[in-house]
């Protein structure tokens, strides 16, 4: 990963903590902040708006799992939980939350880069799916509003499907707008002429 990423570390041993910070930053990231429990993970996390965050299970005030959730409840920032000990129930639970990679202590600088890379590489794959996702609803939406103007064309000017399309695109041509806003005032201006 070429670009320099902006990481929050959560980590309540102090040496582990330091360890982590000096691996992130030889492999070219900017450490922005640190926390040594839960709750200030969560509340720097929200401030900061870090690309990363590494986080220790087993913090102070709050478990590192429902700090990530809390996070993750308001901004999708992609998350590395660290563990002292592996735990299925735990990657479980953490997976649920959003987590996108487990390491296992001691972690070295290698183990580090890999977890950043596919971390990212997984959040990258979310939000194109998410933006995708999106786009197909906001297609279908667009979709049904064309339809019931069309089908309001049809009925009051008596005119055949493609006909009602037609003349749809030629308003939205003159007026400059989009096919779906002058399918929407059409709907909308159809309702009050039929509701007096």
């Amino acid at each position: 990963m070429s670009k320099s990423l902006r990481i929050l570390i959560a980590e309540d041993e102090f040496l582990v903590l330091m360890g982590t910070k000096s691996y992130v930053e030889k492999l070219g990231h900017q450490v922005i902040a640190t926390a040594t429990d839960g709750e200030k993970a969560v509340e720097l996390a929200l401030k900061e708006k870090p690309d990363l965050v590494i986080m220790d299970i087993n913090m102070p005030k709050l478990d590192g799992i429902d700090a990530i959730r809390q996070i993750n409840d308001t901004y999708y920032i992609p998350s590395i939980i660290v563990s002292g000990y592996h735990d299925e129930k735990l990657i479980k639970r953490a997976t649920d939350e959003g987590v996108l990679y487990y390491l296992l202590k001691p972690i070295d600088i290698e183990e580090l880069k890999i977890a950043i890379n596919i971390s990212l590489a997984k959040y990258e794959e979310i939000k194109s799916l998410k933006e995708e996702l999106n786009t197909t609803k906001n297609a279908l939406e667009a979709r049904k509003h064309i339809e019931k103007a069309k089908g309001i064309l049809m009925e009051r000017m008596n005119l055949k499907e493609p006909e009602a399309m037609k003349y749809l695109q030629k308003v939205s041509r003159d007026k400059n707008k989009k096919l779906v806003v002058v399918a929407k005032e059409m709907i909308e201006a159809d309702a009050l002429f039929h509701s007096k």
